[in-house]
């Protein structure tokens, strides 16, 4: 194996234009860690959103993005038995100086799991993060029950498609937002009921419900308290929610923020649920790695349909 890799490295906040495709040296794992050879690499909105700047507390310049990653183990780090070289795996990199847009990268070996045997491993590095938000919000934050009424906003983006197919396997009547030209794909992932955002206010058009996980933030925030019901909650996803728990609880509602961790536990129950055929990650564009800028300018139009994946 080389020493060398091509990777993206970020040294100053700004457009997509500061993602630079450069040769690097290859990373080395330490205790706890391996070495993966990228093979996937998940792009979310969150990454361009790192990018920005609007958040520098959490990057430390130079870095390299990305959380979503599936590969294969090339080498394993002191303490490490979970894996061995050859291991096809996935899962979520913490945030750090190395991420996944990279030839080769470092995980720790906890937030990783076998990947699904019924996915190829560009598919898999779609799905981490979607899918550990997803269930953090609806299983965990709004215990969904059969019943509830929920609705998603950005229902087709990468969190939202996937959160339709969790809400409905908790049993939920689902809702969501999103384009006309989306809605044939919601409803073939079980959403009820789709408003099209872009020319009616849902808050005209659905009845109360139990939860909103809101994707998209800003206005979006204040004007989803209008359709809960009393203690209903609001789960905000986006770096500018919109509202916040004291307006929220002035109305007798509740507002909390999903934030997904690095868990090799939790994936694995993804995986079960890849492998049964009750869920499933859509990718709608895959990108070579050095096209890492072009990726973020697709994810900021926010028309995507599922995810995106770099592909090293």
């Amino acid at each position: 194996m080389s020493a060398r890799m091509h990777a993206i490295v970020q040294s100053v906040f700004g457009g997509p234009e500061v993602l630079t495709y450069v040769e690097t040296d290859v990373p080395e794992p330490g205790p706890g860690e391996v070495l993966l050879r990228v093979v996937g690499a998940g792009v979310n909105p969150g990454d361009t959103v790192l990018r920005s700047g609007r958040v520098p507390e959490l990057v430390a310049l130079p870095w390299t993005p990305g959380n979503d990653v599936s590969g294969v183990v090339e080498r394993i780090g002191e303490g490490v038995t979970r894996f061995v070289p050859g291991d096809e795996v996935y899962g979520m990199l913490p945030v750090g100086r190395r991420g996944a847009y990279a030839e080769f990268t470092v995980a720790p070996a906890d937030a990783l799991t076998p990947a699904p045997k019924n996915l190829d491993l560009v598919h898999a590095g779609a799905v981490p993060l979607v899918a550990v938000t997803a269930w953090q919000a609806l299983a965990v934050l709004a215990r969904v029950r059969p019943g509830d009424r929920v609705l998603i906003h950005a229902a087709a983006g990468g969190v939202g498609h996937v959160a339709v197919q969790l809400a409905k396997e908790l049993g939920a009547y689902v809702i969501g937002t999103a384009r006309t030209a989306h809605h044939a794909f919601l409803r073939g992932l079980g959403a009820d009921e789709l408003v099209d955002h872009t020319t009616t206010d849902f808050r005209t058009a659905v009845a109360p419900v139990d939860a909103v996980l809101d994707l998209v933030g800003g206005s979006y925030g204040p004007r989803s308290l209008d359709v809960l019901r009393p203690d209903g909650l609001l789960i905000g996803a986006s770096i500018d929610p919109g509202t916040d728990e004291q307006q929220a609880a002035a109305r007798g509602l509740r507002y909390t923020w999903v934030t997904a961790e690095p868990s090799g536990a939790l994936l694995k129950q993804i995986t079960e649920r890849i492998e049964a055929g009750r869920l499933r990650v859509s990718v709608q564009h895959t990108y070579p790695l050095s096209e890492a800028a072009e990726a973020h300018r697709t994810i900021e139009a926010r028309r995507t349909t599922g995810k995106i994946v770099l592909v090293p």
